[in-house]
């Protein structure tokens, strides 16, 4: 495969079946792996992506494959790019939607969640970007109190579906799915 050349590369990792970022290159786990360095080798030139999003992919990966993740994704970003990441959030204070969450998920060795390996909060998942070198911007987020943060964001850096924004379960002032969402910025 030839690496992609173009002045604009906007790239979804995981994807799965909807498309909430038309434009963007869709990718699935298959085709390009977070942890697969020589895959993005194939597709990508160094420096040359500008953002990467990402929506309920990194809780699939331990916290060391984490970071290792983000260090092969910083390598690719222009710099000034950014990875929008929504994960689950450990600190959001609901026990149905904590179940469905957790490492391993609520059961079934099919349920999408089976292969959670962490659940991150906002210290994790910020410090899990730190250490791979980018600067973390919280956009949405639960405290340790389970009160929740809301930082504006641009629909055009990246859509994640799961969201106070998009996801029609949260209503108003009432969550029911929220997601940890951040901006991972290279500098």
């Amino acid at each position: 495969m030839v690496a992609i050349k173009q002045d604009e590369i906007k790239v979804v990792v995981g994807a799965g079946v909807f498309n909430n970022n038309p434009g963007w290159i869709q990718t699935q786990e298959d085709e390009l792996n977070l942890l697969d360095k020589a895959a993005w080798e194939e597709r990508f030139e160094y420096n040359s992506i500008s953002a990467i999003l990402a929506e309920h992919v990194w809780e699939h990966l331990t916290f060391e494959d984490g970071v290792r993740a983000a260090e092969i994704c910083y390598e690719f970003l222009k710099p000034s790019g950014h990875i929008r990441c929504g994960v689950p959030d450990a600190f959001f204070q609901d026990e149905v939607y904590q179940n469905i969450v957790q490492i391993g998920g609520p059961g079934p060795k099919d349920h999408p969640a089976a292969s959670h390996k962490i659940v991150h909060n906002y210290k994790t998942l910020t410090k899990m970007f730190e250490t791979a070198g980018f600067e973390v911007v919280l956009l949405e987020y639960c405290d340790e109190n389970g009160q929740f943060y809301y930082n504006e964001w641009d629909a055009n850096d990246g859509v994640i579906f799961r969201s106070k924004r998009y996801d029609s379960r949260n209503k108003g002032d009432k969550l029911g799915f929220p997601s940890l969402i951040v901006d991972a910025i290279k500098r």
